[in-house]
């Protein structure tokens, strides 16, 4: 019995360490997008316009490929979904609106909107809630910062 389970730890182990995991955005990977960005100025949420700045910069330092101006207006809003019976909201909804206006050699060449939304519950500390809404709106940027990177390389 014992011997089994060391047979058993060890097939996993080696199936594990080689299921060829990889980053889909990593520096390896990167090269697989074929655009940089030259310019990007940005509007709106500042939280939001950070992340999205961060996210990009590693298509702002090689010129490669097309060569994109991004102009990129966030907004986002925090809705109230359910109350309870007293009148105290008991669920929130988290949005954020991303719009990217594309341009090359100065002609707007298509304009991406993004939508992402995350609903959750309220918290009594509210302080716990702060944080929670920050990491939802990191979240939601980092993943619509991934969707603009997809849609800018399928742009022909």
């Amino acid at each position: 019995m014992r011997m089994l389970k060391k047979n058993f730890l060890l097939v996993l182990f080696l199936i594990l360490t080689s299921c060829g995991y990889e980053a889909i955005h990593s520096k390896k990977n990167i090269i697989n997008y074929n655009f940089s960005i030259t310019q990007l100025s940005f509007a709106g949420d500042r939280s939001i316009n950070l992340k999205i700045k961060e996210k990009l910069n590693n298509h702002t330092k090689t010129k490669k490929g097309k060569e994109f101006i991004l102009k990129v207006i966030t907004k986002t809003e925090k809705l109230t979904i359910a109350k309870d019976s007293t009148g105290t909201p008991t669920d929130f909804k988290n949005t954020i609106t991303i719009n990217v206006e594309v341009f090359i050699e100065n002609k707007i060449i298509d304009n991406l909107t993004i939508i992402e939304s995350f609903s959750y519950k309220n918290d009594s500390n509210k302080i716990n809630l702060k944080s929670y809404e920050k990491e939802i709106k990191n979240n939601l940027a980092e993943t619509a910062t991934d969707k603009i990177i997809f849609e800018l390389s399928n742009i022909q």
